[in-house]
Order: C-alpha cells, then structure tokens, then sequence
C-alpha cells in the first residue's frame, strides 16, 4: 500500500513528528482577510458611527469611562489606542487605514508576528471604543484569534513555508480548544435558550427572521418541514458532537473540521452574517496538522513539506517561551469561560478578561417567531397633523420596500443595519442610540449620511422623526417582483420627536448628548 506523503516512516520504522506548516499557512491567510473586511468597514462606517458627530462618538464614551479617574486607570479598564491618539474623526481613519493596508499585506503573505501584533490591537482599540456597533461576537473572536496568531507567526514570511521558523507545537491545540469552545457553546446556548431547537422546529423561522438575509434566503426557507428539521440535527451534530472530536487523532479529526467547515458554508449560502462564518472556517482550518492538508498541495510543495518534516528548523528559545507563557495564559484564563459552559446560566458571546484572550461564543440562542422591522421616517409637515406626510429612511442591507431585492454582502458588516434588527426587542431606554439618530437627522448632521441608501431629505433636515414598527413576512422565491409582505403595526416603536420637545430633550440631556463632546485629552489629568 502507498501511504500519503506525511504517512511516510523513516529509515528505522519511525514515523516523523507531526507539523503545522501547511495548517498555520491557512489559518494566517485567512484572517488577514477577515482583518482586511474588519477594517475596510471600520474605514468606511467608524466615522458615522462613533466619530466626533457620529450615533455614539468614542470621545463621549471615553469621557464617561473615565468619569474622574487618572489617565492611566481609564487606560487600565478599556486598553484601546484612542486613549493615547484621541477618538477624533482623523484617527478613527487612519487607524481603520493602517488596519486596512497591513491586513491586505497579510493576505499577502506578509504575516511577521510585529504586524499580526499591529493588527489585534488596532481591532481591540475600535472594540474597546465601537460599544453597541462593534458588541458581536465575532468582534471579540477576531481579538481572540488575532492575538493567538501573534505568537505562533514566523518572524518574515514570503512564502507558504519561512526558512527558520517552524510552527510552535502547541500551536495546534489552543486552535482546538478555541474552535472548541466556540462551537461547543453555540451548541450548549441553543439547547438552553430556546425550546424549538429540542422540537427541531428553529429553521421553520430563522431564514425569515434572521438579522440580514439575501437573496438565497427565501430558498431556504421555501424549504420542505423535513429538510429544516434534519437541518436542526446537523447544526446540533456539528455544535455539540463534532467539538469532541477536534481533539481526537487522525480522520475523526479530519471529519470534525470538515463538518463544521460545511456548517458555516450553509450558513454564508443562507445569509449575511458578517465575517464569523468566515473566520469560524479560518480557526477550523488551522485545527488540522500537515497529514491531512499535505494531500491538496502540488507535488513540488509537498516534496517540499517532507524536507521540513524530517528536519525542521527549530525555534528560538526567546519563541519558545513566549508560546508557552501565552499557552500557560490561556489555561489560566480557561476558567471562567468553562464554568460558564457548565452553567444553566450561559452567557453568550462574553468575554472575561480586558484583553479578550479568553471568551465564550454563542449564536441564536433564541430564535425569532416574526420579522419585526424599526423604521426611522421624517416629514416636513405638522407632525400632530394626521394628513401629515412621512418619508422613509432606507438603509442599504436591512429590508425595507417589498420589491427591494435583499443584497449580498457576506463577508461585509452594515453595523447600522444589523443594530436596527435588534432594536425592536427594545425600547428607547435600552437602545438609546436611536434616539440620538433621530436627533442628528433633525439637526441634518452630514457625518452619519453615508449610512444610508436613501435620505429623502437630503440637505434640508425634517421637521420631526418617529420610528415604526412593521411586521414583515417573506414571500415565496418564485412571486415575480416582491421579496416581502408587510404590514404597519397600529404603534409606533418612538413616537414623532422634534427639536425643541421637552420630553425629547430631556431624554437627550440626561445621556449628555445636548453638548459638544470633550476632548478626551482635555478630560483626563
């Protein structure tokens, strides 16, 4: 029988040690693609969003995370880089900027452990500063991943396989454990969080109710009964009983890794979840060792591969410690995300220390029964006056008219779009980021324009705003010109508003949003 090219033993019967070449290869190049998308929407949405005229600047959070404190405490509670630049408007961009061009140089192959570095704390810093718009899960995964790739790096890389840097053992295993825990615990929250995974009756609502679905969306959920509950049955193998097996040797592993990279294939097909499906895929990849990944490779490469297998250069010793006090880290820190695990109580996508080295994942522990959409809509008219006129917002992804085909973006993030989903569960006390959009529509801030598709006011701002609410339904994939019915609900998520209101301007006074924000350099001694 011929063995596979790493299935190889040597002159004296013994089998070469295992290797990470081909398994760090991917995993470095796939995330700095997901670093590249990450900052291309930090680039393009971090202004509107949280700069200094934005929904929720970074200068008004900081100011209020500092509350008195030294320069150097605020520093300890919230590591993030605009303590030290400021949160202005320049350098949010330039920060996105640099982010931008080191992930693209990642993807490229330029993964020195310096700029892998470069990048985990670029996208702490806009994690640390992003609150509700940059509060996902896959946020907080991207840190995690991102500072686990610093250490085991090559210091150069220009092709697949650096001369004088061989992947650190360990490697491997604390990929396993991460990608570990964040199947394991999407697994555990849905069992615990919503009895339609048990009935395996979730898919019958989720391509219709999910935050941001796409044009195959009504495939899926056009879909027979029979088909989503045995797709229940699949997520509930892949997130409980494939995680076990990452650990265990030779094809099971194998398997494991390639259900779970099948899982997150499904779930981009089905719709617009941003980029974790996509670094779900970079951190289940890099689980595999060089037995499995060396088949796909080019005979040249391979040979190659053999070469480093047999005599692989190794590690300084200065790299050697660094991996092992970092593994010695993660154990440490293992604690409180496994006890939360094990707990009745789970919290999702949580993290417990201010680095997020260590977190615990989740997703859809809770499955909505109906669409509900939060409609931002102006009139120039008296808004007391029931013939009064309203026009509608339009945001690029979220749905909004029925005929408006639903867009692709996968693995990019409207942040705005995604926050407006979840903004029907609440009410203004909870999401008071709402609120503060409709006061800059009224005052007609052009900073927060570029987040929508359609201002139909353009530089002339309305009189007054209210949020609707609509309940929307998807309608079948061969309906010739219409995505969606809805209907309005007979209230409103926020009431019409308008400049000069008490109650309007009482809610903003006391979030402090009726004054310029402070410099934070003028805030902290």
């Amino acid at each position: 029988m011929v063995r596979a090219p790493m299935e190889r033993f040597d002159e004296i019967g013994r089998r070469p040690p295992t290797t990470w070449w081909l398994g760090r290869f991917v995993f470095l190049r796939l995330l700095g693609l997901v670093y590249t998308v990450a900052f291309l929407v930090a680039l393009e949405q971090a202004v509107p969003l949280i700069g200094e005229r934005g929904i929720l600047p970074a200068t008004w959070w900081l100011e209020r995370v500092a509350a008195g404190r030294s320069y150097a405490e605020g520093f300890a509670e919230l590591p993030s880089l605009f303590w030290w630049t400021g949160a202005s408007d320049e350098a949010l961009r330039i920060a996105a900027l640099i982010g931008l061009v080191l992930g693209i140089a990642t993807t490229l192959g330029a993964t020195h452990a310096l700029v892998l570095a470069m990048l985990w704390w670029l996208q702490l810093s806009f994690v640390h500063v992003g609150q509700t718009f940059w509060a996902y899960g896959w946020e907080t995964l991207l840190c995690e991943a991102g500072l686990l790739a610093v250490f085991v790096a090559p210091v150069r890389s220009v092709g697949p396989f650096p001369a004088g840097h061989a992947p650190p053992a360990i490697a491997p295993w604390l990929l396993r454990w991460l990608t570990f825990r964040l199947m394991f615990g999407a697994g555990l929250i849905k069992l615990r969080g919503d009895p339609c995974w048990i009935e395996l009756s979730c898919l019958d609502f989720h391509y219709e109710t999910q935050p941001n679905p796409h044009p195959l969306s009504p495939w899926f959920h056009a879909l027979p009964p029979w088909v989503d509950r045995l797709g229940v049955l699949f997520n509930h193998a892949v997130e409980l009983a494939a995680p076990p097996l990452l650990f265990a040797p030779g094809r099971w592993r194998i398997a494991a890794v390639a259900s779970i990279v099948a899982f997150q294939a499904m779930l981009i097909a089905s719709g617009n979840l941003s980029f974790l499906n996509w670094l779900s895929i970079a951190v289940a990849l890099g689980c595999l060792d060089d037995r499995a990944l060396a088949p796909l490779l080019p005979a040249a490469y391979r040979a190659r591969l053999e070469r480093l297998a047999r005599e692989p250069p190794t590690p300084s010793r200065a790299a050697r410690i660094a991996v092992w006090t970092y593994a010695g880290l993660v154990v440490v820190l293992s604690i409180d995300p496994v006890v939360n695990l094990l707990s009745r109580g789970q919290l999702m996508n949580a993290s417990f220390d201010r680095l997020r080295m260590v977190n615990t994942y989740g997703a859809f522990g809770v499955v909505d029964r109906e669409r509900l959409e939060v409609q931002l809509e102006g009139t120039l008219d008296d808004p007391l006056d029931p013939r009064a006129r309203w026009l509608a917002y339009e945001l690029p992804c979220k749905p909004g008219p029925p005929e408006r085909m639903p867009c692709l973006v996968t693995p990019y993030h409207y942040r705005l779009d995604w926050q407006m989903w979840f903004a029907w569960h609440g009410e203004e006390r909870s999401e008071p980021w709402l609120v503060r959009l409709a006061d800059l529509l009224l005052r007609g801030e052009p900073a927060v324009r570029p987040l929508f598709r359609h201002d139909p006011f353009g530089a002339r701002p309305p009189r007054a705003i209210r949020v609707t609410l609509w309940r929307y339904r998807m309608a079948g994939p061969f309906e010739p010109g219409i995505w969606w019915r809805r209907e309005r609900l007979p209230y409103d998520w926020l009431p019409p508003v308008w400049r000069g209101q008490p109650s309007f301007e009482s809610f903003l006074e006391r979030w402090g949003w009726r004054r310029e924000a402070t410099p934070i350099e003028h805030v902290l001694p």
